[in-house]
C-alpha cells in the first residue's frame, strides 16, 4: 500500500498547485503531473499581458504576491508561481503528459515516463491547450497561429486576425500599433458585446476610420502561403496575407474527460457533471478543479474564484484517506 498515493493531480496550473498545497497541509501523499511547463497556460499568454485581477486575488498557499503595479503582468505571475512551487516544495513532474488512466481497485495513471497508483484523481487541466480550429485548407501552415506571443514579428506584415472577442481585439490593436497592416475576419455581425468596455470604442473607431479593416458576417475558406480566401456577404474575396492569427478561443479536453467515464452535460456549455459541494464527478474518486468545471463557459471560473476548489476537494479526500 505504501506505493499507492492518496491523490494524483493532473495539471500544474495555479489551481493544480493549490490542490498540491492543500494535500501538503493535510499530510496526504500526492503527485502533480503536467504535460508542459509549470503553469503552462499562463506561459502561453501574450508576453506583454496584464491580468484583470489584482495580485492578492491570484495568491495561493499564503505566499504573498507583490507586483510593481496594481495589476500584475504575465512575467510577474510566472515568477510568483515558481516561487510558490519552491516555497512549498511541491511534488511536480513537468513535461510528463498523461497517456491513459485505468481503474481497478485504484486509479493507475500511465504517463509518457512512468505510472502511478492513486486512490483519488483531481483533474485541473484548464482549457487553454486546445484551440477551436478553423477547419479550412491551409490551417496547418506555419503562418497560422492559434496563440499570440508579441507584436514585433508582425511589423510590416499583412495580418488577418480571426475573431471579435477580447483576445482578438487586443491582438488587432496591438499589432496595428506596432506597424502591422491588420484585417479582422469576424463571423458575427459586430464586435463582441462582452469586449472590455474601455477597449471597445478604440477598436470600433479604428475600424470606422479604416485603420483596421474588418469583414463582418464573414469567414475564412482557404489559407495559402501568400493569400487567404474569405467568404463575405458580398461574395468571395482573396486577400494578400503574411500571417493569420486565429483568436477563436479554446476548449477543455472533453475526450480525455470522457475516457475517464466522466459524463459531459447536454447543456449548451457541455458542463462536465460534478457535485458543486465536493467537486466530485459522476465517477467516484475523480474530482474537477478550476476552469474545466465550466465546460465551454470558460469565463465562469478564474484563479480568484476557483482557488476554493482545492480546499473543498482535499477536505473530501482527507475524509476518505
Amino acid at each position: 500500500m505504501s506505493n499507492i498515493l492518496d491523490v494524483v493531480i493532473i495539471g500544474a496550473g495555479p489551481i493544480g498547485l493549490a490542490c498540491g498545497i492543500e494535500a501538503e497541509k493535510n499530510n496526504l501523499s500526492y503527485q502533480i503531473l503536467e504535460k508542459g511547463c509549470l503553469v503552462n497556460s499562463l506561459y502561453n499568454y501574450p508576453m506583454n499581458m496584464t491580468f484583470f485581477s489584482t495580485s492578492d486575488k491570484l495568491e495561493i498557499g499564503g505566499v504573498p504576491f507583490i507586483s510593481h503595479n496594481n495589476k500584475p503582468t504575465r512575467a510577474e505571475a510566472l515568477e510568483y508561481y515558481r516561487r510558490v512551487t519552491t516555497s512549498w516544495d511541491l511534488n511536480v513532474n513537468l513535461y510528463e503528459g498523461v497517456k491513459e488512466v485505468k481503474r481497478n481497485e485504484f486509479f493507475e495513471v500511465i504517463t509518457e515516463k512512468a505510472s502511478y497508483k492513486a486512490k483519488h484523481l483531481v483533474i485541473a487541466t484548464g482549457f487553454y491547450d486546445l484551440p477551436f480550429l478553423l477547419n479550412v485548407p491551409g490551417e496547418s501552415l506555419p503562418k497560422v497561429k492559434h496563440y499570440y506571443d508579441e507584436p514585433h514579428p508582425y511589423f510590416g506584415q499583412k495580418v488577418i486576425v480571426v475573431g471579435a472577442a477580447n483576445s482578438a481585439v487586443d491582438v488587432a490593436l496591438e499589432t496595428y500599433r506596432k506597424g502591422a497592416e491588420v484585417t479582422m475576419v469576424v463571423r458575427e455581425p459586430e464586435i463582441n458585446p462582452r469586449v472590455k468596455y474601455w477597449v471597445r470604442p478604440d477598436i470600433e473607431n479604428r475600424i470606422k476610420e479604416s485603420s483596421i479593416k474588418a469583414y463582418f458576417d464573414s469567414s475564412i475558406t482557404e489559407i495559402r502561403e501568400t493569400e487567404v480566401d474569405i467568404k463575405t456577404p458580398r461574395g468571395p474575396l482573396t486577400l494578400a496575407n503574411d500571417f493569420v492569427l486565429a483568436m477563436t478561443g479554446y476548449q477543455p479536453n472533453f475526450s480525455f474527460l470522457q475516457s475517464l467515464g466522466i459524463t459531459i452535460g447536454k447543456d449548451e456549455m457541455q458542463t462536465p457533471i460534478h457535485n458543486p459541494e465536493t467537486m466530485e464527478t459522476n465517477i467516484e474518486g475523480i474530482y474537477l478543479a478550476g476552469v474545466i468545471c465550466g465546460g465551454l463557459q470558460t469565463n465562469k471560473w478564474f484563479i480568484e474564484n476557483s482557488r476554493v476548489h482545492a480546499e473543498v476537494i482535499i477536505k473530501k479526500i482527507s475524509k476518505n484517506a
